[in-house]
């Protein structure tokens, strides 16, 4: 019983520390925010690995400058930098190798995607035709019917005249015959 009270102390302990150290934390937050800085230019940066992590930077190996992306066109015009020479994202991958990358990954996405639905619209297609009969299987079945309740109607005509030909003949079995019980005797 001591222990659970000496547990008991020691989670309301610990309870009251937790609390008591995000109380301050969100004080000491509150206290400590300052004004942002304001964003540098782009033109201050001097080397390529510094210009182009920034999205709204462009750096450009032909005149060795950082400039600001032109946002009012969506590729670079050859006023602001030639795209071969000009480095977005990365230094190491220039601007028409990018489009160019891009352009190859969505044909080949748009490409997978249109040819997914046409399989599964052929297969779809496909059961359609195996699920139900089309009017030539419909004729061969109907035909094969035909010819074989006629086959059955020939076998029926074809043993009566074999029976009558036994009864004329007195060929008939001994359970067809009425008196054939009394002959023998």
């Amino acid at each position: 019983m001591y222990s659970f009270t000496t547990e008991r102390r020691t989670l309301a302990t610990w309870v009251f520390v937790g609390a008591f150290l995000l109380s301050v934390s969100f004080v000491s937050q509150g206290e400590c925010q300052i004004t942002p800085l304001p964003p540098t230019p782009c033109s201050a940066h001097r080397i390529c690995d510094n210009c182009v992590p920034h999205a709204k930077c462009l750096w450009c190996f032909t005149t060795n400058n950082c400039t600001e992306y032109p946002v009012s066109w969506l590729l670079p015009p050859a006023s602001v930098c030639q795209l071969s020479q000009a480095r977005w994202g990365v230094c190491w991958l220039n601007f028409e190798a990018l489009i160019i990358t891009l352009a190859v990954i969505g044909g080949v996405v748009l490409l997978s995607i249109g040819v997914c639905c046409c399989c599964c619209c052929c297969c779809r297609c496909r059961k359609k035709r195996r699920s139900r009969p089309d009017r030539e299987d419909e004729r061969v079945i109907a035909r094969r019917e035909e010819v074989k309740q006629h086959a059955e109607e020939r076998t029926v005509e074809r043993k009566e005249r074999h029976d009558q030909i036994r009864k004329k003949y007195g060929l008939m079995s001994d359970s067809d015959h009425p008196y054939s019980k009394f002959e023998n005797e």
